[in-house]
Formats: structure tokens, C-alpha cells, sequence
């Protein structure tokens, strides 16, 4: 099974943007296509409470013919054309679908951000996880999330193995981003979001990149669009994952950061797996 995660940062400046930025984006998502993934997870849709539009499904069924489409998008009451996950995956797969809540707090359960399809002997979900902000205003929710995700995690694990992917925010171990010392306190890399990363894992969840890369340094897959040159100067952050169960963590069979070519931001994630 072949499967492409990927931060798209608005599904509509991809798919009809005219800037600069959506020509990048729309040539990740050719080379996504080149991949022929049976399973697709973005994250970061920013789509409005009703989902996609008749003309975003038009362009997507031309793109991955045969493909089903199902999306999660924040409504009210929170923000509007903000967070939001979206799964395609081969028509033939035919899972279930579940859009959980996880008794987060404040409006995070409304944000759109987990959609679990469910297999007949395994699960595949993905996450968007709340940003701490960037002062750090929202830390404490996120510690709330991160014990909430990995209980719910932990619970889908009891019943059959879980691949799980997404922006999960945060650089785990030091070698995971270009500068460590330079950012102790920042969003995505305090000790509170570290040590909540190192729980999830320990409830039996192996980091298939690590798994497969070992101690490997200098791989990212987000670089800051706020300096020009984070890209060119491969001063990035590993902060998408695959994981799964570690029963079936030696069923992995390749786990790698995809060439997003220019673009800065995320870069797709992929997973091959034999389940």
C-alpha cells in the first residue's frame, strides 16, 4: 500500500490559484499524482463549513480519476476557512469513515482535524494538530490535544492497527530541525510538545522515517516562508509523520520525504507499507 501525506496550506490556491506560489503547488501535486497513491491525506485545506466546491471536485476528479473524496472543515464555532483535513483514496478501498471528536478544548474539535478511515484489518488516519501560537498563547490546549490525540490513538490501537499521519507540529528530537538552540521556546519545539510527541509514541507508535532512516540528519519537511532563503538553505523542521502500530511497524517498506522541488512550506511524506 502506497500512501502521500502532504500540508497542502489551502486546497483553493492550489487547485485554482494564479499566483506564483499555486504553479508550485500544483506541480506537487503532479508529482503526488506520478506517485499513484492508493491513499491521500492533506491537511491544512482552509475550505469553507461546507467542504469543497463544485469546481474544486471537478478539478480533483480530473487530477485522481477514481478516487473518493471526503473532507472534515472547521464550522462554526470556530474560525471559518481555517484548518481542515481531506482524505482521497482509490474507489475500490471502499472503508469507513469517521470525523471523531476527541474532547479537546476550546474550539479545537471544530477545526476540522482528524478524519480515521477504517479498514478491514487496519485503520489510516491523519491529523492537523493545533499550533502553540506564536507566543505561545495556545500551549496549554495543545498539551490538552496531544494527551487527548494519543488516548484516541491508543484506543484505535486496541481494536486493530493504526497508520496514522499529518502535520503533528512539532520537531521531536533535536536532529529533527537545522537550528535546536536557537529555538528551545519556539511553537513546535518546546519541551511541553516534545515530551507530548515522546507519550504518544510510548503508548506503542513507531516513527516510520526513524524506523527506517535511523539517526539520519539534515531531512526536513517544512521550511518557513518568512526568510526567503530557509529552503535553499535547508534550514527546516521534520514535523510530518507516519506512524503506525509498532506490531506492524517491520511491514514498512519505505517511509521518505517527497521532492517538492522550490516551494517552501510543507513537503509531501510517503509511506509504503505491506498490510
Amino acid at each position: 500500500m502506497r500512501l502521500i501525506s502532504w500540508n497542502i496550506d489551502s486546497l483553493n490556491a492550489a487547485l485554482t490559484g494564479t499566483s506564483a506560489r499555486s504553479e508550485l503547488s500544483r506541480k506537487v501535486l503532479d508529482t503526488i499524482q506520478g506517485y499513484e497513491p492508493d491513499v491521500i491525506a492533506l491537511q491544512e485545506t482552509k475550505l469553507p463549513g461546507g467542504g469543497p466546491s463544485k469546481k474544486h471536485l471537478e478539478i480533483l476528479g480530473e487530477r485522481f480519476p477514481d478516487y473518493a473524496v471526503v473532507w472534515n472543515s472547521s464550522v462554526e464555532p470556530a474560525r471559518k476557512s481555517y484548518a481542515g483535513t481531506m482524505f482521497l483514496y482509490k474507489t475500490e478501498l471502499d472503508p469507513a469513515v469517521d470525523f471523531p471528536k476527541i474532547g479537546a478544548p476550546d474550539t479545537m474539535d471544530f477545526e476540522g482535524r482528524i478524519i480515521t478511515l477504517e479498514f478491514d484489518r487496519f485503520y489510516v488516519t491523519q491529523v492537523y494538530t493545533p499550533n502553540a501560537g506564536d507566543n505561545l498563547n495556545r500551549l496549554e490546549d495543545r498539551q490538552v490535544w496531544d494527551k487527548k490525540y494519543a488516548d484516541y490513538l491508543a484506543a484505535l490501537d486496541s481494536k486493530k492497527p493504526v497508520v496514522a499521519t499529518g502535520d503533528f507540529n512539532v520537531a521531536h528530537r533535536e536532529i529533527d530541525l537545522a537550528h535546536p538552540e536557537n529555538n528551545r521556546r519556539s511553537a513546535g519545539f518546546t519541551d511541553e510538545e516534545r515530551q507530548g510527541f515522546t507519550n504518544l509514541l510510548a503508548k506503542g507508535f513507531t516513527d516510520t522515517f526513524r524506523y527506517v532512516h535511523g539517526d539520519v540528519t539534515g531531512v526536513y519537511t517544512w521550511w518557513t516562508q518568512i526568510v526567503r532563503t530557509s529552503k535553499k538553505n535547508n534550514s527546516g523542521w521534520r514535523i510530518d509523520y507516519w506512524l503506525v502500530s509498532d506490531r506492524i511497524a517491520e511491514k514498512v517498506v519505505r517511509s521518505e520525504v517527497v521532492d517538492s522541488g522550490p516551494r517552501q512550506d510543507h513537503a509531501p511524506i510517503l509511506l509504503e507499507i505491506e498490510l
